[in-house]
């Protein structure tokens, strides 16, 4: 059902489906259950959980988007064309943010607010980090031109993306620009219309960090160095994040702060941190799974879902938040939210085959058709 996937490639996919299927598990049983399933052991685990989808996505996009670049770069393409093209994918990725909220918006006519059109989702962050990545490509590359151009931008996109992780606490609190319209200034702070920032939302800080940590990595992974040591890289990048979350909880049980107001968990620098460091295990573990364990045994549902990612994480909203949902919302136990989980599971896996085939299909079509014209 799944091509053949390379590799390089396979373990981005899987890690890809893996942060789809957490994503699963966080809004089905958040959506479901109700009464004592929400206060029990089992769904406080489940939705922290939920912590590690959103900076998948972001960290998994930076790593693809170093990719991209790379190539691009060894074709010789000029820095200009490399941030339009960056740019150009992120404002693609943005007006789907948009488009998503209007569906859903028009979907719960008659029920939903107005203020929800313009809410700070995951996909507006993933499409603004991808233009600002490409904005800090195209300088770093009209700066350096020489053997460490790949370095140098690795290098920077981490130092960005911590600068982004240090500036969270202040632009929530002290530094917080009130004076833009809440619309503006909750892409800052996630703030919507509430009067303060709120931790279910998406801002640019401290979110944009994770994409622009996958960044750096995705360079370091496909440097010359990286490329020798083969799967000892991806162990190194382990290892390095074990110690950066060591490193965080070391500095978090300092008795000196940096911030008068400290909220560890949602803009501390050191759950960043920490949260990076396990986003560098998980992709370690992952490679080494689809290097020599059963990652790419036969049919991988993982990979499948990695493949078509959007389509799964646009489709299964509905059927689990909105109007189609398939149960009753926090009105059921753990043991019936399970069986309806394994449903959208499964049908999900189903959806992403199906997209694959019509698209493989589309393709095979084009060619087809072309070919007719050349023969007449």
């Amino acid at each position: 059902m799944t091509p053949p996937t390379p590799l390089r490639l396979a373990y981005i996919d899987w890690m890809r489906g893996l942060a789809c299927v957490l994503m699963f598990q966080t809004h089905c049983y958040d959506s479901w259950l109700g009464g004592n399933a929400r206060k029990s052991t089992f769904f406080m685990w489940s939705q922290l959980g939920g912590t590690l989808p959103a900076p998948l996505f972001l960290f998994l996009a930076g790593i693809s988007l170093a990719l991209v670049i790379g190539k691009l770069q060894q074709k010789g393409v000029p820095p200009g064309q490399i941030a339009r093209t960056a740019i150009r994918r992120g404002a693609e990725i943005f007006g789907l943010g948009l488009l998503f909220r209007i569906q859903e918006f028009l979907i719960a006519w008659g029920w939903a607010r107005w203020s929800d059109l313009l809410r700070v989702d995951v996909l507006n962050t993933i499409g603004l980090s991808m233009m600002l990545m490409g904005v800090m490509c195209w300088i770093v590359l009209l700066l350096n031109s020489g053997s460490h151009t790949r370095f140098a931008l690795g290098m920077t996109g981490a130092a960005v993306g911590m600068s982004i992780s240090l500036l969270t606490p202040l632009l929530w609190t002290s530094w917080r620009p009130r004076w833009m319209p809440w619309p503006l200034e909750s892409y800052i702070d996630g703030v919507h219309n509430l009067g303060e920032p709120q931790a279910w939302l998406f801002p640019i800080f401290p979110w944009t960090a994770f994409a622009f940590m996958g960044l750096g990595a995705g360079f370091f992974l496909s440097s010359d160095v990286a490329r020798k040591l083969g799967a000892a890289t991806f162990v190194l990048a382990g290892a390095g994040g074990i110690g950066l979350i060591y490193l965080a909880r070391w500095l978090d049980a300092r008795p000196q702060q940096l911030y008068a107001t400290y909220d560890f968990w949602h803009t501390s620098p050191n759950f960043f941190l920490i949260r990076v460091g396990l986003l560098l295990v998980i992709l370690a573990a992952v490679y080494l799974w689809c290097r020599w364990g059963a990652g790419q045994w036969g049919f991988s549902p993982f990979i499948q879902l990695g493949q078509t990612s959007l389509l799964v994480y646009w489709v299964h909203i509905e059927f689990v938040y909105g109007r189609l949902s398939i149960l009753p919302k926090r009105a059921v136990d753990t043991r019936t939210a399970s069986f309806g989980l394994l449903a959208i599971f499964i049908s999900m896996v189903l959806l992403s085959i199906l997209r694959t085939r019509l698209k493989g299909r589309g393709a095979e079509s084009r060619g087809w058709f072309r070919g007719q014209l050349k023969t007449n």
